[in-house]
């Protein structure tokens, strides 16, 4: 095997060790960028499909979930494999099957190719390059490798985003005697969406969505006889500026671009938006009167209208001039995801309209963001849905202990419009996690066990709604349901107290009468609630008195540990969230963090903290005084964690 020190294997993420005893074969693919130097590998993703009479790669498969995955921008420059030198060549095959399918035959002819290769008497594993792509070609062992030491500004401070939504309304007209015809009717209105993007006369508008820059730049826009679809982009030039600036028609996207960047990020990355206009009237010098067609029908027809929301983003260096961008990344990126619909909607197209959307993740360990496309008639924790996110933490190495790829967890854009970052979506503007920096409990040698993770604080009164002297436990539920949403389990919105009590109606719990009312709810209403708007499942602890709360210390302590979630108690008429205990296994002392939801105030941390609405209580303070009842009844709500995925 021959030895390369002219090229260098650059890594911008963590090389990948295959444990011990591994299948032979491919595990993962590299994935770099035409944008970055010659043998950059960005990220690692793992190969889940297989064919069913081996272990080699399902090609066809892959192909459709990374074509789904992958930004454009980012393509497949190897895979990682199993073995030992020798399967290197198997390695670069591979990937030069994967890279036809995906971007075409002509895509490995000039281009370098990486053939990893992981055996278990070695550490970190041994790369091999085949310069054209040729796995029959020599292949050389590269024997300089450098782990990027910043890898996020290596990606960033050079690359931007580019993003561009297009909802579209497709007419399918089908005869009612052929109904079949509906697939043949439906790929060709999805042919004719695909001439518009490419048309001449066509409009790309591009802009920054930031208003609060004073140097922002005006939109450029991009004519659809401007654009160029056989542009290689690895052998694009910077545009060379002239005396009189740039030519407008081909500005780069730097002209988008601050360099006043504090992180870099996908959250800080700039981000260019890209607007569609379809132009139909071509110029005329002749002036003429309006005309209009009618081609009728020949035979009793249906239509069916397809609400299409395509959602593309895509990574591209600033060099890149905007015409190219367009043409050969959101065009592509467009076209892409219109087949994709197409491949989805057509089997159930008559029976039910299927409604697949585009959302945009940025897991952590991962550089660049990644696409995934989600049904929406399916309820997030249902089993379908489930399934499909653990298959995706386990081809990107996600841990499964929360969840990373549930919708509120997708970027969102909108805060760009207000000066903001791209960022996942998030609550209100409620005070939250009120309780860091509050005094110490006062137990001496005891261990904290604590709510992890981020609460809104609701009270009385808030959202100018009068619940005081019965709306505790509504304000508890609001404050478990913002934790779960934080968190990003649920995207709903926490409900408002008719909502809840709408809930508990809908489940047959309560009688119609009972929405709108002021009647109390407890802690088994509260789990009814949970359950039906979040999947969520929660165990109840009876009391018989306050005097016996602090023997379920050890157990509080235990759920705070393994669960995490906020706790209502509640007795007679009184509910509380409970957000910690301070726990003394030898003497027995024990602390309960109480989050009061009784407070009339404004959302001010200050008033809360020095009023004591959240604070440390012991059963029986200092002075002998009873926090908790004694001669009172008590239930506690232990929500547990749902599915992490």
């Amino acid at each position: 095997m021959a030895y390369d020190s002219n090229h260098t294997v650059r890594l911008l993420c963590r090389p990948k060790q295959l444990p011990k005893g591994s299948d032979p074969g491919i595990h993962h693919w590299l994935i770099g960028s035409p944008f970055l130097p010659p043998l950059t590998i960005v990220s690692i993703i793992r190969r889940i499909n297989t064919t069913p009479s081996s272990s080699s790669p399902d090609f066809r498969k892959e192909s459709e979930d990374l074509l789904t995955l992958i930004p454009k921008g980012f393509q497949i420059i190897g895979a990682l494999a199993s073995g030992d030198d020798t399967d290197a060549r198997a390695a670069i095959e591979a990937t030069r099957e994967l890279r036809k399918i995906l971007y075409g035959e002509g895509s490995v002819e000039d281009q370098s190719l990486i053939g990893a290769i992981s055996s278990s008497d070695s550490g970190d594993p041994r790369y091999f390059v085949a310069e054209s792509g040729n796995a029959n070609s020599g292949l050389k062992l590269v024997t300089s490798v450098i782990q990027e030491e910043h890898p996020e500004k290596f990606l960033w401070e050079n690359g931007c985003m580019l993003r561009c939504e297009l909802p579209i309304k497709l007419p399918v007209y089908y005869p009612l005697k052929n109904p079949t015809d509906v697939e043949k009717a439906y790929v060709k209105a999805t042919e004719a969406v695909i001439a518009k993007l490419k048309d001449p006369q066509a409009v790309y508008i591009l802009e920054v969505l930031s208003k609060t820059s004073p140097d922002k730049p005006p939109p450029a826009i991009v004519r659809g006889v401007q654009l160029d679809f056989d542009t290689d982009l690895s052998e694009t030039k910077p545009l060379a500026k002239s005396d009189e600036g740039f030519d407008a028609s081909s500005l780069s996207c730097s002209y988008f671009s601050f360099n006043n960047k504090a992180a870099f990020s996908i959250e800080n990355a700039d981000t260019i938006q890209v607007s569609v206009l379809f132009n139909s009237l071509g110029p005329s010098s002749a002036s003429a009167a309006p005309i209009a067609e009618y081609l009728p029908v020949l035979e009793e027809a249906r239509l069916v209208v397809v609400d299409i929301k395509l959602d593309v983003l895509c990574y591209s260096s600033r060099d890149l001039p905007l015409r190219h961008a367009v043409s050969c990344l959101i065009i592509p990126g467009l076209i892409d995801q219109l087949n994709i619909m197409q491949n989805f909607m057509l089997p159930s197209l008559l029976v039910q309209h299927p409604q697949l959307k585009p959302y945009h993740f940025s897991p952590p360990g991962i550089l660049h963001p990644i696409t995934v496309f989600y049904e929406l008639n399916f309820g997030e924790t249902e089993m379908k849905q489930v399934e499909f996110r653990k298959s995706l933490h386990f081809r990107l190495g996600l841990p499964y202990d929360r969840p990373l790829l549930r919708i509120a967890n997708a970027l969102d854009f909108s805060k760009l419009k207000n000066g903001g970052s791209v960022s996942p979506q998030k609550g209100s503007s409620l005070l939250r996690d009120v309780h860091i920096g509050i005094p110490s409990s006062g137990v001496i040698g005891g261990t904290l066990s604590l709510v992890q993770g981020s609460y809104e604080y609701h009270h009385y009164l808030q959202d100018g709604f009068n619940d005081s002297g019965w709306g505790c436990a509504y304000r508890s539920l609001q404050t478990i349901i913002s934790w779960f949403r934080l968190q990003n389990y649920s995207s709903i919105a926490v409900p408002s107290h008719r909502e809840i009590q709408q809930s508990l109606v809908e489940i047959g719990d309560k009688d119609p009468s009972f929405i709108g009312s002021r009647e109390w709810i407890g802690a088994i209403e509260l789990s009814f609630v949970l359950d039906k708007l979040l999947g969520v499942t929660c165990k109840v602890i009876n009391v018989r008195s306050g005097a016996e709360l602090p023997e379920k210390c050890r157990e509080l302590a235990l759920h705070f540990e393994t669960q995490s979630t906020p706790i209502m108690i509640g007795g007679g008429v009184l509910a509380y969230t409970l957000l910690g205990v301070d726990y003394n296994d030898a003497t027995g002392d024990c602390a309960f963090l109480i989050l009061d939801p009784h407070y009339t105030g404004t959302d001010d941390l200050k008033k809360v903290i020095n009023g004591g609405w959240c604070g440390w209580k012991k059963a029986v303070d200092s002075k002998g005084k009873n926090f908790f009842l004694h001669d009172k009844f008590y239930n506690l709500l232990l929500p547990q964690r749902p599915n992490m995925v």
